[in-house]
């Protein structure tokens, strides 16, 4: 009989662990249903207007970027971790598949929606294989460190990406720089109504903040300023507004595509499924620390992969968790992913009754709403505090809100990763060699540079490795022994306390062998101190406790120092 139905209570934590909704909704509150409702309501308003134009970025028809947020978020909802992440269309996604479908499939507006929905799936497939084999722990390289800098540097991407909205002007860009310098080049070109109608709403959104903490305030300003272009159109002066939506739902259906255009759908896939992770896990992991709880980066991708999945068999294309969405659902006061779920019906809807009241919407307002959103991203006093408290972690966070800015979300978050890596092996390849001294009137050897009551044993010098021994760093190590034992010229006996280096591999095992026959040379004794059981069947193995004294037991420094 199979384990699962021996033991139902097994069944039960694997069900949990791939389902949290499981976990999450029998511990519903119903005072959170509240802020779960109007936060699901105000991310509606946000996710509307702004999936109809990540869509035309995508080159797909402008409804699809509806399905995305219809589907995904209910399916988000149930497995994922995070209690604030907001899953859709993103910029970032939606140009990349419109750039590389417009080449496999030029001209031919129904294939690319064939080969979107495609990819939609693919990138589902490399999710669910990425949580089948556990992969979730690569975003451990990501630091928090790097995710303050992350968010400071997407915050100044989004409002940069929104200020020719409020301005009215017509600019592109490709980072930030370039879109800052192209709204200041055409500031004489400001469209003043737009400029009104989106200060208006801006000035609105802080005054309703201030008097009104925790109230729905940018749903209020979304639908007071859509009910005054409805009654009195501005059209006429040129304010611009999202336009109509087609309506319906979308039918459920597998993808019309052969198997070669798979294959040759896959790269394109990939390249989806990455910068949907990176970008999606540095989102929830943002929000899990302002908010205290904590994201399963495994069940992340499993999440991630049904999302696409049910916008793939929706006529949707592939979809991530993005930080502005995520920011406006947060802002709102969403509790649970509950919010996903109501800002998923109301779209519904929309589709089904209201695309004729939406089109009414002013950009202008929905870029003065993502502006509010954002600001909370952007935090100089946490960049100070890490400035003054590691001037390289600070480097770090520098690096990666310039990489942010100048090369985008995803390619910024993987350049502060790499220079993350870099300085680990950094550190790594130059442990630290503390040189010990007696605490006076005991048998404890310590830091001699934090301890002023030590005592140096005469001819003798006891160092402690602050790391395993490994082949990237064996020979800086022996580099620092040796050259502080050019400076104690009466040198008798060098010990080496091995408690912080419970691995050393076989590079670690022969150093410690040349290091042993150049103090020999010298006319001084090595010994070890302290050696785990693994790393003590190592150096045997190496013949070297026929040599050293201390590895064929573990002895304490005090033991080698007296015989």
């Amino acid at each position: 009989m199979p384990t699962s139905l021996q033991n139902p209570k097994n069944l039960g934590q694997r069900q949990r662990s791939a389902l949290p909704v499981l976990d999450w909704a029998p511990q519903y509150q119903m005072h959170w249903l509240r802020p779960d409702l109007v936060a699901g309501l105000t991310l509606a308003a946000y996710a509307i207007p702004v999936s109809l134009a990540y869509a035309s970025l995508a080159g797909q028809p402008e409804e699809t970027g509806l399905y995305c947020y219809l589907l995904g978020g209910v399916v988000y909802a149930a497995f994922g971790t995070s209690r604030h992440m907001a899953v859709g269309p993103t910029s970032a996604i939606s140009i990349l598949v419109g750039a590389s479908l417009a080449s496999m499939a030029p001209s031919d507006t129904t294939r690319q929606i064939h080969l979107a929905t495609a990819t939609a799936a693919l990138v589902a497939v490399i999710g669910i294989l990425a949580w089948l084999f556990r992969l979730g722990n690569i975003v451990n390289f990501i630091s928090e460190t790097v995710l303050s800098g992350f968010k400071v540097g997407t915050g100044l991407v989004i409002i940069s990406s929104q200020l020719p909205k409020l301005f009215g002007v017509h600019t592109g860009g490709s980072n930030f720089f370039t879109r800052v310098i192209q709204v200041l080049e055409h500031l004489g070109q400001t469209h003043l109504p737009t400029l009104a109608v989106g200060a208006a709403a801006l000035a609105l959104l802080i005054l309703g903040e201030r008097l009104l903490p925790r109230r729905p305030v940018a749903l209020f300003v979304v639908v007071f300023f859509t009910a005054i272009m409805s009654v009195r159109p501005l059209g006429g002066l040129g304010v611009k507004t999202i336009g109509s939506i087609p309506a319906g739902l979308p039918h459920l259906g597998w993808p019309l595509i052969a198997w070669n255009e798979a294959d040759d759908l896959f790269a394109l896939a990939l390249g989806c499924f990455l910068l949907a992770y990176v970008e999606g896990i540095s989102v929830a992991r943002t929000y899990a620390l302002k908010h205290g709880y904590e994201i399963n980066a495994d069940q992340e991708l499993l999440a991630l992969g049904m999302a696409n999945l049910a916008s793939g068999l929706g006529h949707g294309y592939p979809l991530a968790g993005g930080m502005s969405q995520s920011a406006v659902c947060e802002k709102a006061g969403a509790k649970t992913p509950l919010a996903l779920v109501f800002a998923s019906l109301s779209i519904g809807a929309v589709l089904l009754f209201l695309t004729g009241l939406m089109k009414n919407l002013p950009d202008s307002v929905l870029a003065a709403v993502v502006l509010m959103a954002v600001r909370g991203l952007i935090q100089p006093k946490e960049l100070k505090l890490i400035r003054r408290t590691c001037k390289l972690e600070f480097r770090l966070a520098a690096a990666a809100v310039v990489g942010v800015l100048a090369f985008g979300i995803l390619k910024g978050v993987l350049l502060a990763v790499v220079l993350t890596i870099l300085l680990l092996l950094r550190r790594a390849s130059r442990p630290r060699v503390l040189l010990l001294g007696r605490l006076k009137g005991t048998d404890r050897f310590v830091d001699i540079l934090r301890y002023a009551e030590h005592e140096l044993v005469p001819g003798v010098l006891v160092f402690r490795i602050e790391s395993g021994l490994f082949y990237f760093n064996v020979q800086n190590v022996k580099a620092e022994i040796l050259s502080q034992a050019e400076d104690y010229p009466s040198l008798k006996l060098v010990i080496l306390d091995l408690s912080t280096s419970a691995n050393i591999d076989l590079a670690g095992g022969r150093m410690l062998n040349d290091l042993h026959r150049e103090l020999a040379a010298r006319g001084a004794q090595l010994k070890l101190a302290e050696v785990h059981g693994d790393a003590r069947d190592l150096l045997r193995a190496e013949g070297l406790h026929e040599r050293v004294e201390g590895i064929e037991q573990r002895m304490p420094v005090a033991t080698l120092v007296a015989h």
